[in-house]
């Protein structure tokens, strides 16, 4: 209900006006925090997308956030805040009319995007296992408190699958196809039965290795069950460790293989390549490194360019959810792989989704 009003003489008219200021209807949340709780609020996990060669991984992070940032920014905002202003305006009929000021309820434009831009400006994104800008392949990102899944991750040691092709018969200065060529030489002895036999030794002497930086002893029962689960992992950082590698395609000079391995990079793996072709009595260079599965996503959880989009990620958050918190605990045990992750559907904490997420509003400008 209105302040009472006191007439007021001004010139010929009557000025009516309120004792104090009212808005007609209480203040509502700020145009950020109400576009942003709705549309961000089942950003919270896991997902992947597929990384093109040629591309650096910052670009597609930077891609993706952006994408994140128009589909939050395309949500219907809250209906603006109505205030009481008064406007003078003839009243009356006749030649001389009084002047008086009527309260009316008008909109406030203080929040109007065209005022003070997008409600949400950054959005903070993590980059799980990065890949360089030549290989291509499965590529996870964390947003939300899913970022501080990417630190369980790590810290579970998961592997991950390549696919690596060689190319027989020459070296390069960086293992790469494309690199400076350094030296050319016959590959016509070499044959599938020979590279089965080179790619066995390999995975034989990382085996050991495997067992000598989990620091486990193999006579007790604890290690025997950890092998039969497939759970033996280093306790801290070691080299690259190849649990597995195979030939899976072979037409000379070109060769296919697929290594499953962990604390890796793509060079050196480039460089696995080139020692396989020095143990083949050759040369080889790699052509093309892959990347087909991260932990617990593959290449059907990566998400394609034209799919990085506000409600194709929050998918794809929703669906991997419960297999990420079971392999979490299946790795670091009961309680640790899901204690960092709050129910997807949870509305944002009472600190608002710039202290989740690292987002900047234009609310205040």
């Amino acid at each position: 209900m209105a302040a009472p009003m006191v007439p007021t003489t001004f010139g010929r008219g009557t000025v009516r006006h309120f004792r104090s200021g009212a808005a007609i209807s209480p203040a509502g949340a700020a145009r950020a925090s109400g576009m942003g709780s709705r549309g961000l609020a089942r950003l919270h996990g896991l997902f992947a997308v597929y990384k093109p060669p040629g591309l650096k991984w910052k670009h597609v992070r930077d891609t993706v956030e952006l994408q994140l940032l128009k589909g939050v920014n395309a949500g219907k905002a809250p209906a603006p805040e109505q205030r009481v202003r008064f406007l003078l305006g003839p009243v009356g009929d006749g030649e001389e009319k009084a002047l008086t000021l009527t309260a009316t309820s008008v909109p406030t434009l203080t929040n109007h995007p065209l005022v003070c831009g997008p409600a949400c400006t950054s959005l903070k994104i993590g980059v799980g296992h990065r890949l360089d800008a030549q290989a291509s392949g499965v590529l996870v990102l964390g947003v939300g408190h899913g970022r501080r899944l990417l630190t369980s991750m790590y810290n579970a040691h998961l592997t991950k699958d390549y696919t690596v092709r060689g190319l027989l018969g020459k070296a390069t200065d960086d293992f790469c196809d494309e690199g400076r060529l350094v030296e050319k030489s016959t590959y016509d002895h070499v044959t599938r039965e020979k590279l089965d036999r080179i790619l066995a030794l390999i995975q034989g002497s990382h085996q050991k290795a495997l067992v000598m930086y989990s620091s486990l002893d193999l006579q007790t029962q604890e290690a025997y069950e950890m092998a039969v689960r497939g759970l033996i992992r280093p306790m801290n950082k070691s080299p690259m460790l190849v649990t597995a590698i195979q030939c899976i395609h072979f037409a000379p000079p070109e060769f296919l293989i697929q290594v499953q391995c962990m604390h890796e990079t793509q060079k050196q793996l480039r460089r696995l390549v080139h020692e396989i072709g020095l143990e083949l009595k050759t040369t080889a260079v790699c052509s093309q490194v892959r990347r087909t599965r991260d932990g617990f996503f593959t290449l059907d959880d990566a998400l394609l360019r034209t799919h990085w989009d506000l409600h194709s990620i929050e998918d794809a958050i929703q669906a991997a959810a419960p297999r990420v918190a079971a392999e979490l605990e299946r790795s670091l045990g009961p309680g640790l792989g899901t204690q960092q992750l709050q129910d997807p559907g949870r509305p944002w904490d009472s600190r608002g989704p710039s202290s989740a997420l690292g987002l900047e509003s234009c609310a205040g400008h």
